[in-house]
C-alpha cells in the first residue's frame, strides 16, 4: 500500500534549480541583515523599456485581459517571424511559431512533446541546469559531452559523432551560453552540422535567449542560418527576457516544424494555456519598437565582462576564459582545490568553495557541478561596476587566504 503523500516517480527524476535554491538563500540572508553580495542570478540588472512598459499599459486600458490564442496572439507571432526573418535571416509562417511562458516552458513543450522512454539527448557541459532535468523528466537520457575551459567550452564534431546513437533524439546547443558565456561561430556551427548532416534521425534545440548579448568580432549566427539543410528538424528558441530585461514578463517563443510547433501547443492546451495577454502585447512592442538600447547595453556588458574577468584571473589559483557572450564567467577552480581555509577545512570540491566565498566572503555564486562541469563555478555580472569589483576583491582575498 502507497502513503498517500507519495510523488510520482517522474517528480524524483528532477531536483531543484541549483540557481534559484542560490538565489533564495541570498535574500534571506539578506533579510537577516547578513552583507553578501549575489552573483547567482541569470537576470539583467537594467530595467524593461519604457516603450514595453507603455505597450503593457496600453494594453489593460484596451481591454487585453482575456483569453488568447494558446500558443500567442496571431500579432505577436508575426512579429517573431519578422524577428527571426531581421536577425537570423530564417524564414517561418506564422504556423510554425510558438509563443509560451518563457523560454523555459518553450523547452519544457519541446521535449515532453517528443520524448519517449529510451530517447537520448545529447547536452554539452557545462549545461543550464534545466536541460538535463527536463529530459529526465520526459523519460528520456541526458547523455552529457563534456567540454573543457582548454577547449574554450563547446564541443568539437568528433565529440558530437561519439555521441550519437539510433536512440538519438535532440542534440540541445546553447550559444551564447548559460553558464559560461561561450559562442559557436559560424564555422563552428557546420562543423557541427556536416555531422548532424550523417544522422538525419537527430533533431537540433538551439536555445538562443542570449543572441543579443554578444562580444565577438563576427555577427552572432545560429544553426539553422548556416546549415540551411537542417532547418526542418530544428527547433529556434529565442525570448524576451534577457534581451528585453523582460524575465519576469514571461514569454519565451520559437520557430520550428510545424508539426513540432503544433505538439507543442497541445501540450501547452493542457497545461498553462496561452501566456499572459498583457506580457504578450508588451513582448510584441519589444519586437517591433527601437532596437538601438540594445547596442548600448551591451557595450555595458562588456565592460562588466573585462573587469571581472581581469579581477578573476588576478585572483590566486583562479582561470578565467573570455566569454564571447550572455553575461556570465565560468571560472576554472582547478588551482584551489585540496587548498585548506583559514578555519582549517579541506577544498574538495566546487560545491564547498562555494560555500567558502559565501561564508567567509560574503559572496554568492553557483557551483560548477550543477553545470555538469567541475571544478568551477559562474558568476553573473549583470550588476554594477562597483558591486562587481567588490565581489571580486573579496574572491581575490579569500582565495589568498588559501593555504
Amino acid at each position: 500500500m502507497t502513503s498517500p503523500n507519495q510523488l510520482s516517480a517522474a517528480l524524483d527524476r528532477i531536483a531543484p534549480s541549483a540557481t534559484l535554491a542560490m538565489s533564495a538563500k541570498v535574500i534571506e540572508m539578506k533579510d537577516r541583515g547578513i552583507d553578501v553580495i549575489g552573483l547567482s542570478a541569470g537576470e539583467p540588472d537594467f530595467d524593461t523599456p519604457d516603450f514595453v512598459k507603455e505597450a503593457a499599459i496600453q494594453a489593460i486600458r484596451d481591454g487585453h485581459t482575456k483569453y488568447t490564442n494558446v500558443d500567442g496572439i496571431a500579432p505577436l507571432k508575426k512579429a517573431v517571424a519578422a524577428k527571426f526573418k531581421r536577425d537570423n535571416g530564417l524564414d517561418y509562417s506564422v504556423n510554425q511559431i510558438s509563443v509560451n511562458s518563457g523560454g523555459k516552458h518553450t523547452l519544457f513543450n519541446a521535449l515532453v512533446a517528443t520524448i519517449d522512454v529510451g530517447d537520448e539527448v545529447i547536452i554539452p557541459a557545462p549545461y543550464w541546469v534545466s536541460y538535463p532535468d527536463i529530459v529526465q523528466f520526459a523519460g528520456g537520457t541526458p547523455v552529457i559531452i563534456s567540454a573543457s575551459a582548454a577547449q574554450s567550452y563547446k564541443i568539437l564534431p568528433e565529440q558530437l559523432d561519439a555521441a550519437i546513437t539510433p536512440k538519438t533524439k535532440w542534440l540541445i546547443i546553447n550559444s551564447p551560453s548559460n553558464p559560461t558565456g561561450a559562442a559557436y561561430s559560424a564555422d563552428e556551427l557546420r562543423a557541427l552540422g556536416a555531422v548532424l548532416a550523417r544522422h538525419p534521425h537527430v533533431m537540433v534545440l538551439t536555445d538562443d535567449m542570449y543572441e543579443h548579448i554578444w562580444y565577438a568580432p563576427t555577427p552572432f549566427t545560429t544553426i539553422a542560418q548556416v546549415c540551411p539543410d537542417l532547418y526542418d528538424r530544428t527547433l529556434t528558441v529565442s525570448g524576451a527576457s534577457k534581451a528585453y530585461a523582460m524575465t519576469g514578463w514571461r514569454i519565451g517563443y520559437a520557430g520550428g516544424p510545424a508539426w513540432l510547433i503544433k505538439a507543442m501547443a497541445k501540450l501547452q492546451s493542457q497545461s498553462t494555456s496561452n501566456p499572459c495577454s498583457i506580457a504578450q502585447y508588451a513582448a510584441l512592442a519589444a519586437l517591433n519598437g527601437p532596437q538601438d538600447f540594445l547596442a548600448e547595453r551591451n557595450a555595458k556588458f562588456k565592460e562588466r565582462r573585462d573587469l571581472v574577468v581581469a579581477m578573476l584571473n588576478d585572483a590566486p589559483g583562479l582561470s578565467c576564459p573570455t566569454p564571447e557572450g550572455a553575461f556570465y564567467v565560468y571560472p576554472d577552480a582547478s588551482g584551489v582545490m585540496g587548498k585548506t581555509t583559514p578555519k582549517g577545512k579541506r577544498i574538495e570540491n566546487d560545491e564547498q568553495l562555494i560555500e567558502y566565498f559565501l561564508e567567509e566572503a560574503g559572496v554568492a555564486a553557483v557551483h560548477g557541478g550543477a553545470f555538469g562541469l567541475s571544478p568551477g563555478f559562474r558568476i553573473s555580472y549583470a550588476t554594477s561596476n562597483e558591486i562587481l569589483k567588490e565581489a571580486c576583491t573579496r574572491i581575490q582575498s579569500a582565495c589568498a587566504a588559501l593555504n
